[in-house]
């Protein structure tokens, strides 16, 4: 039977790591925990588990509403509580929704919006919620509920609570359109009038060079190296090389190792290098997406880290700075690192 479902796909991040540091009993009883928590959330938000996967759990909903307060609660009370666990064992979520029609057969779920979801768990990142344009517009605060009952003593979001912001069209890996996708933002600490509930759901209009309209263009900063580069003339390369837009001479670095382009009005940076790409929002400095030749929409300030994961020191990190449109997301210069940096170039 054909159902409009909303999919959550729900990953441990960094499982593979633990196993290795920590041996595979001790990691084996923590996943095993944390998906039958996550299965207890879900079903007290009105979903079900359609079935366990490993470190991940594939979970659908009747309500898109419903679907993102789990989505936050799972966010906010795990991270929480990953403060206290030993930093091996620090195993953030990634989560993704998207809504659509779904085929259930033997216990199981197929369609678009289950291999959607997937997809944005893992361009998400550890820590982030991706969601599907479906998703949001499919929210309805009447049939949304308002203060489930506790999960394991801890009292559920409001859907008046839930924030989002537009990432633009982005292209999905695996998959034959590009979709347009939104961040939902689940930190109590971040406060911003730009997402909302009830917010529009169109995009900007496309960056342009023309008339009085500002150009599309984003500033680089790394070791004293700035740069400013419009996208109305072409993508942007970042790498080892010379030859490269950005140079960045670190050998963590790939002779080519990310290009940052336009796509459907949006600007996208793309992993090509060999051991990876991560970036990070001045906003939200605690979700970090993680690219391995996979992209994301930059947006606003924050940092990309090169070669090496933002916990590493040592890692050759360059700041970012987006200038967009007036009728596009703003943008604000924050008072973290990335922003300090742009600030004075």
């Amino acid at each position: 039977m054909n159902l409009a479902q909303t999919m959550v796909f729900v990953d441990l991040a960094g499982s593979t790591t633990a196993f290795a540091v920590m041996g595979n009993a001790q990691v084996a009883e923590v996943v095993t925990k944390v998906t039958q928590w996550i299965d207890r959330v879900v079903g007290a938000h009105g979903g079900r588990t359609v079935k366990f996967l490993g470190d991940g759990v594939l979970a659908q909903f009747d309500d898109s509403g419903q679907a993102i307060e789990a989505a936050v609660f799972l966010q906010q009370n795990h991270t929480e509580r990953l403060r206290k666990w030993p930093e091996a064992l620090r195993m953030g979520l990634k989560i993704g929704l998207a809504t659509g029609s779904v085929v259930e057969m033997a216990g199981d779920a197929f369609g678009d919006a289950v291999n959607l979801s997937s997809r944005l768990s893992d361009m998400a990142g550890e820590h982030g919620i991706w969601a599907s344009e479906s998703v949001i517009s499919n929210i309805s605060t009447s049939g949304a509920t308002r203060g489930h009952a506790n999960v394991d003593g801890q009292q559920s979001v409001s859907l008046d609570s839930v924030r989002y912001r537009s990432l633009g069209v982005v292209p999905v890996r695996g998959l034959a359109q590009p979709h347009s996708v939104f961040q939902i933002e689940w930190s109590e600490d971040v406060t911003t009038d730009l997402m909302t509930v009830q917010g529009a759901l169109q995009s900007g209009p496309p960056c342009r060079a023309d008339g009085d309209r500002p150009r599309c263009e984003i500033a680089l900063a790394w070791l004293g190296h700035t740069g400013v580069f419009p996208l109305s003339e072409g993508p942007i390369t970042i790498g080892r090389v010379p030859d490269c837009d950005f140079v960045v001479g670190d050998q963590r670095v790939s002779r080519v190792h990310a290009r940052i382009e336009q796509v459907a009005g949006a600007i996208v940076v793309v992993d090509m290098s060999s051991f990876g790409t991560w970036v990070r929002f001045a906003e939200n400095p605690a979700t970090d997406i993680a690219l391995r030749r996979d992209q994301c929409v930059l947006y606003d300030t924050g940092e990309i880290s090169l070669g090496a994961g933002f916990d590493d020191f040592s890692a050759p990190v360059a700041a970012f700075r987006v200038t967009l449109p007036a009728r596009s997301l703003p943008n604000r210069v924050g008072q973290t690192r990335a922003g300090q940096i742009l600030a004075r170039s």
